[in-house]
């Protein structure tokens, strides 16, 4: 560990911190002992070291100095701020892993100074349940060793995929905000079963599970999405008639263009 007390420290120790602690412990990557968290919060800095073990302070100085890589977890409108705080006690050896939205790894190179190694970080919130996907690349210093280092992190709280810089964005809008979309349209799916004559509670359940187990079966399954729906779209049934209004209606479209729309407000908020 370069002579460091901790393995990885976190410069933030919200939920999405939280949750990565917690895989990387789960999968024996790291013992409590060897993570480092600063929050300014003290009921977040109780509650982590109460329930995890880790050590906790709140000051982010103290957790960069005493840790062989951090990873940079706050709020996008703070990040500046946070690595102000870190860049006089930031060492030439230590990795930055970033998982703020939006900030490129030059912005954090130019921040930190020529030099720093960066991988950048965009998981989304089934990390919190050990499901996450995450898209990772790397800074313009970042070696291979700094990037199976990451890919070990968000690989044990869900898959990952190594993209280059210029998919961020992407990745943002397929993966990043992806839960969203599935939950409007559990909410979608939802509604229509009420006004089908179904009580709420029922038709919350059944369009909960529906997407649960469609999930579980797309990842179980050998078969594509394509071909998955393919096999439970009976020529003039229920589910065709469903599809045909879907298609009809410019399903497919009405998702790429949501895609696209977040990939233009990601780069219009880029730093």
């Amino acid at each position: 560990m370069n002579g460091k007390t901790y393995k990885l420290g976190f410069i933030g120790g919200g939920n999405m911190a939280e949750a990565i602690a917690r895989g990387g412990i789960s999968a024996g990557l790291f013992k409590p002992t060897e993570l480092f968290i600063a929050d300014p919060s003290a009921q977040r800095r109780e509650l982590l070291a109460g329930e995890l073990g880790i050590a906790a302070s709140a000051e982010s100085a103290e957790v960069v100095s005493a840790s062989a890589a951090i990873l940079l977890a706050v709020k996008p409108q703070k990040v500046e701020e946070a690595l102000q705080q870190i860049k006089p006690v930031l060492e030439p050896s230590t990795l930055i892993i970033s998982i703020v939205a939006a900030i490129s790894t030059g912005f954090i190179e130019k921040q930190l100074g020529t030099g720093v190694r960066v991988v950048r970080v965009m998981p989304n919130t089934p990390v919190l349940v050990g499901a996450g996907a995450s898209g990772l690349c790397r800074g313009s210093a970042a070696t291979d060793v700094d990037m199976r280092f990451a890919v070990s992190i968000f690989g044990a709280c869900g898959t990952v995929a190594t993209v280059g810089e210029s998919l961020m964005d992407a990745v943002t809008s397929l993966s990043g905000s992806g839960p969203a979309y599935v939950f409007y349209l559990a909410e979608a799916m939802t509604a229509a079963g009420v006004s089908l004559g179904l009580p709420l509670a029922d038709a919350q359940l059944l369009a909960r599970q529906t997407i649960i187990g469609a999930g579980r079966l797309l990842e179980q399954s050998e078969d594509s999405a394509a071909e998955l729906r393919r096999k439970v779209t009976s020529p003039g049934g229920f589910t065709e008639a469903a599809i045909n209004v879907m298609a009809n209606q410019r399903f497919a479209d009405i998702i790429a263009a949501a895609l696209s729309a977040a990939v233009k407000r990601g780069s219009e908020l880029s730093r």
